[in-house]
């Protein structure tokens, strides 16, 4: 059982650490493969000092998921299982407002509009894998 969550937290945990690593180090070019060479000409500015700001913020969210896997990891060492259950729960709660975020918000910005239903399958997914560690973890508590 512990296993399981073990190796869902470090899947996710390596998973955040190279996208935010690669989000710090290589803005522009994960944005022309997410987004394609015209929308990510686009999404980077117009004017030098927007670029800068845009880069700065993509940067410090790369720095966001670097430092979510990095707590992914050390949570995938707790072998309590009442936290495990509440932390899955909440992992689930955060994929779908991130779905419900991409839905209502990103899909009206003209350039991201294309994309977000990519995005928001990924959370569905994202927040699947915890909803059948719940569904494992209740079946191996009741069986």
């Amino acid at each position: 059982m512990a296993s399981c969550f073990s190796l869902l937290c470090l899947l996710h945990s390596v998973i955040y650490v190279v996208c935010g690593s690669l989000m710090m180090f290589y803005p522009i070019e994960i944005f022309d493969i997410c987004h394609g060479k015209e929308t990510a000409s686009k999404l980077l500015g117009s004017t030098p000092h927007d670029h800068l700001l845009i880069r700065t913020s993509e940067s410090l969210v790369g720095m966001l998921l670097v430092t979510i896997g990095i707590n992914l990891f050390m949570v995938s060492f707790v072998k309590d299982r009442e936290f495990q259950t509440f932390f899955s729960k909440g992992c689930i709660l955060l994929h779908a407002l991130m779905g419900v975020w991409r839905f209502y918000f990103e899909r009206r910005v003209e350039d991201l509009a294309r994309d977000w239903p990519r995005q928001a399958v990924g959370d569905f997914i994202f927040g699947l894998s915890w909803v059948f560690f719940l569904i494992f973890n209740w079946r191996e508590k009741y069986d």
